[in-house]
């Protein structure tokens, strides 16, 4: 009985012998970690290859950049100064004019009446031209038959001015808003609320108005070249110049007015095309830095680069400034002339991991 006991004992440790060691062929990656726990490595005890570049400055351009809408370079709304019945327009919108052609012809019932009273002043004045002379009437009565004179003439000319309307610049009409034997009311019609029969444009050459920071106001002149460009002529630069600024700065947005004169000798522009203006600021020296050693914080719009100071990774925050195809100029006080920037091996940093520069 005893001894079946012992052979039951031996059976069992044996079973759990096979059972271990089992176990133990069946789970190699635990076997492969037990083995090699002295030699795991924490991330931040590793050492990071990376190959470097030295940081320097280049000198850049240094431009600023606006947006802003077309203007025409002058618009007219024509229209007379008072009220009246239009006899005849003679033009459409679309239609390009010249200086002094004729666009709209009002009632001259008012004018004839007023060159009928001219005559009639006119006469009398050279009756009395002969009695003055020769003191037949009282100086009194010709100062006031001349003043009828002067009076019926400047009434003429308002009438001429006002009855055959003329274009006052050249350009296209670019809005019509009577039809014949209609009457002028002169109220407010137009966007500009101003009261108008026809409006023109010059549209040839154009303007582009852009509000300056007032940092660069000593540095802005008249005859300064400018480039503008357009999104729908991607492949088209158009070179203006500054024509006027403004005297004075706004309280409000520390900025004064630049008015731009844009060539539109094919015009390819229209009066309310969105631009793009670049003013060229001369030249400065930046710190200029591939693109691709720029990372960005996730989830934000931090930028960072990665330095080698004393085989040591150094995060350092930088703001962008201007793309120069794959480069970017950065602004940042802890990035200086000489420092180490680390361009390949970057992504498996953090700051203070250890590194190692290698050769290319």
């Amino acid at each position: 009985m005893k001894s079946i006991k012992i052979r039951r004992t031996v059976t069992t440790i044996a079973l759990a012998a096979i059972l271990g060691l089992l176990f133990t062929q069946c789970n190699p990656k635990q076997n492969e970690a037990e083995a090699n726990d002295a030699s795991v490595v924490a991330p931040s005890d590793r050492v990071y290859p990376v190959k470097v570049a030295t940081v320097s400055k280049q000198m850049i351009a240094k431009t600023i950049d606006y947006t802003a809408n077309l203007t025409p370079f002058e618009e007219v709304h024509l229209a007379t100064a008072q009220p009246g019945q239009i006899d005849a327009i003679y033009v459409e919108v679309g239609d390009r004019v010249e200086k002094g052609d004729v666009l709209v012809e009002m009632d001259p019932t008012q004018l004839l009446q007023a060159k009928i009273q001219l005559n009639d002043a006119t006469t009398n004045l050279e009756r009395l031209d002969t009695l003055i002379q020769v003191g037949g009437i009282p100086k009194q009565q010709y100062d006031q038959v001349k003043m009828q004179y002067d009076l019926a003439k400047s009434n003429v000319q308002f009438l001429e001015q006002n009855t055959i309307l003329t274009a006052p610049i050249s350009g296209v009409i670019t809005g019509k808003y009577y039809e014949n034997e209609e009457l002028f009311g002169g109220a407010p019609n137009t966007q500009a609320g101003k009261a108008a029969i026809v409006s023109i444009q010059q549209i040839n050459p154009l303007k582009a108005i852009v509000g300056v920071s007032e940092k660069f106001f000593p540095l802005v002149y008249t005859g300064m070249k400018v480039s503008v460009s357009c999104d729908i002529y991607p492949n088209e630069i158009f070179t203006g110049k500054v024509s006027l600024i403004h005297p004075t700065i706004s309280p409000l947005t520390r900025t004064f007015m630049v008015e731009i004169t844009v060539p539109n000798n094919e015009e390819l522009l229209r009066s309310g095309m969105f631009s793009r203006v670049k003013i060229a600021m001369g030249e400065e020296e930046a710190l200029v830095l591939p693109a691709l050693t720029i990372m960005q914080q996730e989830g934000t719009n931090e930028r960072f680069v990665f330095v080698n100071r004393n085989n040591v990774a150094k995060r350092i925050n930088v703001v962008l400034g201007k793309r120069f195809d794959g480069m970017i100029e950065v602004i940042s006080d802890d990035l200086h002339v000489g420092d180490q920037l680390i361009v390949a091996g970057q992504k498996n940093l953090l700051d203070g991991y250890k590194v190692e520069v290698v050769a290319d």
